[in-house]
């Protein structure tokens, strides 16, 4: 197990407020530094902030676009490497969101398109699939999408981007990179019955050391704790995979029916776990991310519906999915009101990471060039 993140949220009230952002920083140094100390890798260390528009106000658009650009210079002079902004909440701040990208490199957001008290937001969803259009066609190889999610009834305080922001008083959370504790778990069985008590057992001991820790952190910096995000992030290491690890329990490939029961015995585990937990706490299913299921999507033993079906019962989403370059806003737009329709009904938080691969079509290779992600073919929409 890794330390995915350790990610500290700030509340700015104007985009100016460099001591709050060095605070961060340096706070996350000091974390790392601890956590490093006690044996763990700590991949990453990241500051999301309350949405943009609240701290952008009254700039016109090159304005607040140019206000990022300067904000992310003043974060790599820290040497902070990951940086949100949280999510646009308009049509007019989401059309921003391109020019963004392509005037940054560390800089990630996300788009509202929902939640459970105002339903969805039919005109933000619509702005949205046009930005990721926008996106891919404007930037090297589309991957703008990469730092870019639209997400519904998603909370603050979620570490792992790009959905992450933040609101209230400084807080930390924990983002774990853990596949290989539902592989150590999965191997000692083969069968649902024990499935689900092997996997509490391991992620109640491995978090709970976690927790001690970041506790003592909160404490002796006088900073509040905001849990960790029990997520199981996958790795790209073949024997850390999930799709393997779900393939150990005997009910046939990553795709196949049973696949669903599974997904639902993890996240069941994560829902009830006696740690302090925050954010997604369930199953992350990125296809570029994780080795078997790049496999398995080359094999298609599973399609986009699939993945939206697993999401009714898992955690996060469609994330960093592979999609034709050459599919439509419309195509687009209802994709990302299938996730909104789910996590509105279900009351949980789904965000959705599309990767249009600009001239592929479904069925050709991607060719990532990126120490994240995983080539695979490219999944239709149909």
């Amino acid at each position: 197990m890794k330390i995915r993140t350790i990610t500290t949220g700030v509340s700015l009230t104007d985009g100016i407020e460099t001591d709050k952002i060095r605070q961060a920083a340096e706070f996350n140094q000091q974390a790392k530094e601890i956590f490093q100390q006690r044996g763990y890798v700590v991949q990453t260390t990241r500051i999301a902030t309350n949405p943009w528009g609240e701290y952008l106000t009254l700039l016109s658009p090159v304005e607040a676009v140019q206000n990022i650009s300067t904000i992310e210079k003043y974060c790599q002079e820290l040497g902070v490497n990951f940086f949100n902004i949280g999510p646009a909440i308009s049509p007019a701040e989401i059309a921003l969101i391109p020019e963004i990208n392509k005037t940054t490199s560390i800089v990630y957001s996300s788009c509202h398109i929902g939640d459970a008290v105002e339903g969805i937001n039919l005109e933000n969803a619509l702005a949205a699939a046009v930005a990721i259009k926008r996106m891919a066609q404007e930037t090297v190889n589309g991957f703008g999408n990469f730092r870019f999610c639209a997400a519904a009834n998603c909370p603050p305080g979620i570490p792992f981007f790009p959905v992450s922001y933040h609101q209230g008083e400084t807080m930390f959370a924990i983002g774990l990179e853990c596949s290989d504790l539902v592989s150590q778990a999965f191997a000692a069985t083969h069968n649902l019955e024990t499935a689900a008590d092997k996997l509490k057992l391991v992620f109640e001991e491995e978090l709970g050391k976690v927790e001690t820790i970041a506790t003592e952190i909160a404490t002796t910096h006088n900073i509040t704790y905001g849990g960790i995000d029990a997520s199981v992030a996958p790795s790209i290491n073949p024997t850390e995979s999930l799709a393997f690890a779900y393939e150990n329990l005997g009910l046939g490939k990553f795709g196949h029916p049973g696949t669903l029961t599974i997904s639902a015995l993890i996240t069941g585990v994560l829902k009830n776990l006696s740690v302090k937990t925050c954010g997604y706490s369930g199953l992350m299913l990125p296809v570029c991310e994780d080795v078997g299921l790049a496999q398995r999507a080359n094999e298609s033993t599973y399609n986009i519906t699939n993945l939206l079906l697993y999401s009714a019962v898992c955690g996060c989403g469609l994330d960093t999915i592979p999609l034709p370059g050459d599919i439509n806003e419309v195509q687009i737009e209802a994709i990302l009101l299938d996730i909104a329709s789910l996590a509105i009904k279900l009351n949980k938080p789904l965000s959705a990471r599309l990767l249009l691969i600009p001239g592929k079509t479904a069925g050709e290779m991607t060719d990532f060039d990126s120490p994240y992600l995983v080539n695979c073919k490219i999944l239709g929409v149909n």
